[in-house]
């Protein structure tokens, strides 16, 4: 479990990094019982290949406010039969860094064919599918698509395709992608978030509470 208590703060190199949770994290599986966690970097099935650094369970977390605003979404969802499949919600700022090494070992390349075909690795930051600081840390961000009957909605890319046709506009893409697409960002933007154009999957709560802290406690 998260431990709960007072917030110590560390100096980061943009804004402040926090390695213990405030009171105001949710664990989204309590709190969203319908919603599927796949929390991915806590496994193997990634653009890594392994465990990511502070994922030590298959759980997920946001603040409250964006977890009131999730638990909406989820409500909205409900009513056609549909539920949420979660990806990743809050991420320690010690993976991000982990991501940063990663991306600097130029002969991992093993998860190329699965994560980034159409790009070479040392692309991954300048085109923003990768940053040394992320919005997930700040808590207030989520990935994550829609179920039906238990099946994930075809959304034209799988999460975390590295590629322009993940785009939430890319061309090309089957009028059933684009309806689900076009889905799942009108219920977020309803219920306050903001998406990220390109990845059709991330949105960011556009009044995030903590806009300038990045944490760094551990999923677990």
């Amino acid at each position: 479990m998260i431990r709960h208590g007072l917030v110590g703060v560390l100096m980061a190199i943009s804004g402040s990094m926090v390695a213990e949770s405030p009171k105001g994290f949710v664990d989204l599986a309590a709190f969203i019982p319908d919603a599927t966690i796949e929390a991915r970097y806590a496994g193997h099935e990634n653009f890594m290949g392994r465990p990511v650094d502070g994922y030590h369970a298959n759980k997920a977390f946001l603040s409250l406010p964006a977890a009131m605003a999730l638990k909406a979404v989820a409500a909205d969802l409900a009513k056609a039969g549909m539920t949420l499949k979660i990806y990743d919600a809050y991420r320690p700022q010690r993976a991000v860094d982990d991501f940063m090494r990663w991306c600097a070992d130029t002969n991992d390349t093993a998860r190329k064919e699965t994560y980034y075909p159409t790009l070479t690795k040392d692309r991954l930051v300048p085109e923003g599918y990768i940053a040394e600081k992320s919005g997930h840390s700040r808590g207030s961000t989520v990935d994550l698509t829609i179920l039906k009957d238990g099946v994930a909605l075809d959304m034209g890319s799988p999460w975390d395709f590295f590629c322009p046709v993940s785009n939430v506009d890319a061309p090309g893409l089957s009028a059933t992608a684009i309806a689900n697409r076009q889905l799942l960002r009108a219920v977020m933007l309803k219920h306050g978030f903001k998406p990220y154009e390109a990845e059709w999957w991330h949105f960011t709560l556009a009044d995030e509470p903590y806009p300038d802290t990045y944490f760094d406690f551990p999923v677990e």
